[in-house]
């Protein structure tokens, strides 16, 4: 049958460790030598032509309606997939033209409100206690997830270099962990933005049940809606969501948003190489309208704005980390997701989940922090990074 011999040089090409295929016939072929990391079972054919448009879509959908299995180590096979540099979600010819897509003020809140509005108590089952979903910062290989969340948090709020009595806004504030210890432990005066009426309705409960409305602050809104501005800035995996068309737009806003010499921390994943930044699989049933933009870009996009650069600091490995957690949770709480949402849905969300960790692990995605400043370079920063890391401490990041 000529699909299963242009399946066969598809699998040929896309692993660089031993994987076991059974075909829909029942045929078995081995590739690699070795123990098998995982067997890909196939239900049924899958059309070629599906693949060579879309392969990473065709092959998603075909795993969220069973026509495939995964035996084994989800994460390592989608890993070596990825460091294939031959295989179909790699090869050129394989992979079609970046997707556009619109991002009026209308359609991100659609977008947002589409993956954050699926509603608290999905999330509340397999994120940890801070409800933060973003990458954690591991101070220590022995740090549980709520630990390394409030870490990170501090670690930025570190690099900000902040004093008591300052404003900061956190754009995309999701729910609104970093404008609480802000508020609560650094004495500042915070601000928080969001498209998500899930995540404003949950912040400000939580302001008025912690008796902080005079010093934490949370709007449902576009953040180019709006005018004030603050001594600091920071955004946390915000950048993913603005689209390639308005990088631009969102770090000049990053940059209005800031009194002169005002620190902003930006953290967001980011590419360490050229590549499309969309994945049409994740584009249609995770994020829609997301696009990762690479490391030149954002730089790019910071020095049109006129900010000026202090500190990269790249935390691949710390996503990779955290992701890996988020799926254990996740698969402890595998019966009470399909009771509530569907098999279908839970397959979806465990692809998910698995394949960002193995993107993180493989290096094909990163997560990076940019620390910022509306004017010449640490102007009123001190003059190396040990400030950081002796503010780290201080705070129990360590």
């Amino acid at each position: 049958m000529l699909d299963k011999t242009i399946y066969k040089q598809i699998f040929k090409a896309s692993f660089n460790a031993p994987i076991d295929v059974e075909f829909w016939d029942g045929e078995q072929v081995s590739y690699g030598v070795g123990e098998p990391i995982a067997k890909i079972i196939l239900h049924e054919v899958i059309p070629i032509k599906d693949i060579m448009s879309h392969a990473s879509l065709t092959f998603g959908e075909a795993y969220m309606d069973g026509k495939i299995e995964i035996q084994g180590d989800l994460q390592k096979l989608v890993n070596t997939v990825y460091s294939s540099k031959e295989s179909f979600l790699n090869n050129s010819k394989f992979s079609k033209l970046i997707p556009k897509h619109a991002h009026t003020e209308k359609i991100s809140k659609a977008d947002v409100q589409s993956h954050y509005d699926i509603g608290n108590d999905f999330y509340e089952m397999w994120l940890d206690p801070t409800m933060t979903y973003s990458c954690a910062y591991f101070a220590s290989e022995d740090d549980s997830l709520e630990d390394a969340q409030w870490n990170k948090v501090r670690h930025i709020l570190n690099k900000l270099h902040t004093k008591p009595g300052e404003t900061v806004l956190d754009i995309g504030c999701g729910w609104g962990t970093l404008m609480f210890i802000a508020a609560k432990e650094y004495n500042l005066e915070a601000t928080g933005v969001t498209l998500s009426q899930e995540q404003y309705d949950f912040v400000s409960n939580k302001i008025e049940a912690e008796g902080l409305q005079d010093r934490v602050h949370v709007y449902l809104k576009d953040y180019r809606e709006l005018e004030q501005t603050y001594d600091h800035v920071t955004s946390v995996g915000m950048f993913e969501h603005v689209g390639k068309e308005n990088l631009e737009e969102y770090f000049m806003q990053v940059k209005n948003r800031l009194v002169d010499n005002g620190t902003a921390l930006i953290h967001g994943i980011t590419g360490q190489h050229d590549g499309a930044g969309v994945d049409a699989w994740i584009n249609k049933y995770i994020f829609p309208g997301g696009y990762i933009p690479n490391i030149a870009e954002n730089i790019g996009h910071i020095m049109n704005s006129s900010m000026q650069i202090d500190d990269v600091e790249p935390l691949r490995r710390h996503y990779q980390k955290t992701l890996e957690i988020w799926t254990e949770n996740f698969h402890h709480v595998s019966e009470e997701v399909i009771s509530k949402y569907g098999e279908r849905f839970y397959r979806m969300w465990d692809l998910y989940l698995q394949a960002c960790a193995a993107s993180f692990e493989s290096g094909n995605i990163d997560v990076v922090q940019y620390l910022l400043t509306k004017g010449p370079s640490g102007t009123k920063l001190p003059m190396t990074r040990s400030y950081i890391y002796n503010a780290d401490i201080a705070h129990s990041v360590k």
